[in-house]
């Protein structure tokens, strides 16, 4: 396999990744807070607390993505 074919594969592997990493944990806490605010009666202050803790944890694993990634990306260009 050449090396286009190489970076081709980790390009669309990055895109997919890192779209799961962005939306699933924003999207789970959308649902968690406003399930939590509903049962406890506190809109909209859980589901907002919900989505900063996710907008949070979502940038540490882009971050750590992101390394792994350019050290794939960095022997693709060592081969």
């Amino acid at each position: 396999m050449g090396k286009d074919a190489q970076y081709q594969r980790l390009a669309m592997k990055i895109f997919a990744d890192f779209s799961g990493s962005i939306a699933i944990p924003a999207v789970l806490a959308a649902f968690l807070g406003k399930w939590l605010d509903t049962r406890y009666g506190t809109s909209p202050k859980l589901i907002i607390l919900c989505l900063l803790v996710a907008f949070v944890l979502t940038g540490i694993i882009i971050v750590r993505k992101a390394r792994k990634y350019a050290r794939l990306y960095t022997s693709i260009e060592t081969r």
